[in-house]
């Protein structure tokens, strides 16, 4: 059936795509007018609108009744900031306006809260009058440094559309296997989480035979801890879009997609625009440059959910399907978008594709090892003396980035989450004794992926934190696998008798449903987040014994 779906929803394509299309009827209708005649055009069941459409939280009625939300990430909750917030808003505007979203990208001051399209936070909520009024106000931008001996992420060196007219002039006129040796040999690896080599992905699909394929930039970064996706959307743009254009060079495709959350109303707006100047320079449409190469992009905005950051749930939202995970093989470089061969690269992955073009691949290679080259932007959240987006040289101590960059904390912390909320939670002792590398911290039994850190303060509760994760991976689960839509459920259930003081937590059950939902889900989000939990419950289980039943040790 999803085939089915995926191949009438590719007859249109992405111009019109079906997911805009469902997306654009849901927010501007309260009722079902135009769900009929959207099935007719695409050839699909009126039941398969209604099931894509009820997936999304920003397209459920509930929730397009309110008109502000709150950031109830991890980083916002362990700053302790939500409550106020929550209170403040609901004065203005009545208790039931006021609702949640996760995660607004503005871990490094809190406060965080959307309202009217727009992100506001830190100082903002002492402006709410001005803000209801619709005025601008002056906002606070992130603080952002490269500690790199070569900056391949942060650095000028494309940030004008001569730059990129120059650059695509080079690079339209070198052998395409030439680029994909380039990038083998400088050990890139996905900045996305999997750390599949990028040189590679590109060579496999540059080698599919198709008429048809596709560039997809997962721009749905939507960890708890991270903006570094945010700093490249709306300050270096030039850079993503580049490593876009020269990838559907490479592989022979003539058409992209940026993926972009909702919740980044910034990003969308600063790619749009750069994309608009791109096409009035003609760098990008039909032959470009008097070249045979013609190339596209398209924005695809997403409506609130989690799981899209996953490759294949992110391809099946594009189609108007239900944003499940799909079993892989086939993977995407072969069969992709629509069906068709598809690079899926994220934000960092497609920028410092651009960087090792730019600055040469051995430049890049010659930072860290093999399986963790080249430089890495971290996020360090608001517990930080010096919050801010890094670029920092794989290799490096955890030590160094969190004392000589970050300026130490502000208070006493026990633990940092790196990564997410799949990432391990790792005590500070711990975090000391490793440096920035994927394999290090994997071998730990922790995970770098997207190198956020969210920080959890000394008296905050760890019961309290895996009733946090729990309820995370159940609200987000795309529901496709028993384990993690029935697995995150009941641990959810478990920590709520905790937090409601009915009963205390069975571990030898906790235990085996960590298991299982490691071993049997489908996707990354359930079948990781054991992960963390674990960790809590091995470096923290002392602090929580008397919420554990001890009988079942």
């Amino acid at each position: 059936m999803s085939k089915n779906i995926s191949n009438l929803s590719g007859r249109i394509g992405l111009k019109n795509n079906l997911f805009q299309k469902i997306s654009d009827r849901s927010l501007n209708s309260n009722n079902s007018d135009g769900i009929k005649e959207i099935a007719s055009e695409y050839n699909v069941g009126v039941s398969t609108i209604h099931g894509a459409e009820s997936f999304y939280e920003f397209l459920r009625p509930a929730h397009r009744k309110k008109k502000a939300f709150v950031c109830n990430g991890s980083a916002c909750m362990c700053a302790g900031t939500q409550d106020s917030l929550k209170k403040k808003l609901k004065e203005k505007l009545g208790d039931d306006k006021v609702g949640e979203m996760f995660c607004l990208g503005h871990c490094y001051e809190n406060h965080a809260f959307h309202y009217d399209g727009e992100n506001y936070a830190g100082d903002d909520i002492n402006k709410i009058d001005q803000i209801i009024k619709g005025e601008n106000i002056k906002q606070e931008k992130f603080f952002s440094k490269s500690f790199a001996s070569t900056s391949f992420l942060m650095d000028e060196k494309l940030s004008s559309l001569e730059q990129f007219k120059n650059l695509l002039v080079k690079f339209l006129n070198t052998d395409k296997q030439e680029i994909i040796k380039t990038l083998s040999d400088s050990n890139l690896a996905g900045r996305g989480g999997a750390g599949f080599p990028t040189g590679m992905k590109w060579d496999f699909c540059s080698k599919a035979k198709s008429e048809k394929k596709y560039v997809v930039c997962n721009a749905d970064e939507g960890d708890s801890g991270a903006f570094s996706d945010r700093y490249l959307l709306e300050d270096q743009p030039l850079k993503v879009l580049f490593g876009m254009v020269i990838c559907g060079y490479v592989i022979g495709s003539n058409e992209g997609v940026l993926y972009i959350r909702g919740e980044y109303p910034k990003s969308i707006e600063a790619i749009n625009g750069s994309i608009n100047s791109l096409k009035k320079a003609g760098l990008l449409g039909n032959n470009i440059l008097q070249t045979k190469f013609s190339f596209d992009l398209n924005i695809c905005i997403g409506q609130g959910a989690y799981i899209c950051g996953e490759e294949t749930a992110l391809i099946a939202s594009i189609e108007g399907r239900r944003a499940e995970v799909d079993v892989r093989p086939p993977f995407p470089v072969t069969e992709g978008l629509y069906k068709k061969p598809t690079v899926v690269n994220n934000v960092e992955t497609l920028a410092a594709a651009t960087g090792i073009l730019i600055n040469g691949s051995d430049k890049f290679s010659a930072i860290g090892n093999k399986k963790s080259a080249g430089t890495k932007l971290v996020c360090l959240d608001s517990f930080f003396k010096k919050p801010g987006v890094y670029e920092v040289e794989m290799g490096t101590p955890m030590k160094k980035v969190l004392y000589d960059m970050g300026g130490g904390f502000k208070e006493s912390i026990k633990a940092l989450q790196i990564g997410g909320p799949l990432g391990g939670v790792v005590p500070i002792e711990e975090v000391e004794k490793l440096n920035l590398d994927f394999q290090e911290f994997s071998s730990a039994g922790f995970m770098l992926g997207h190198a956020s850190v969210v920080s959890i303060p000394k008296d905050f509760s760890m019961t309290d934190y895996i009733h946090h994760l729990f309820e995370f991976s159940a609200e987000e689960s795309c529901g496709k696998c028993f384990p993690g839509r029935l697995g995150s459920y009941r641990g959810k259930e478990m920590f709520d008798q905790v937090k409601n003081k009915s009963s205390k937590i069975p571990l030898k059950l906790l235990n085996e449903l960590l298991i299982t939902m490691q071993k049997g889900c489908l996707c990354a989000l359930c079948g990781a987040i054991p992960t963390p939990i674990m960790n809590i419950l091995k470096y923290f289980g002392d602090e929580m014994k008397n919420d554990i039943v001890q009988d079942n040790l």
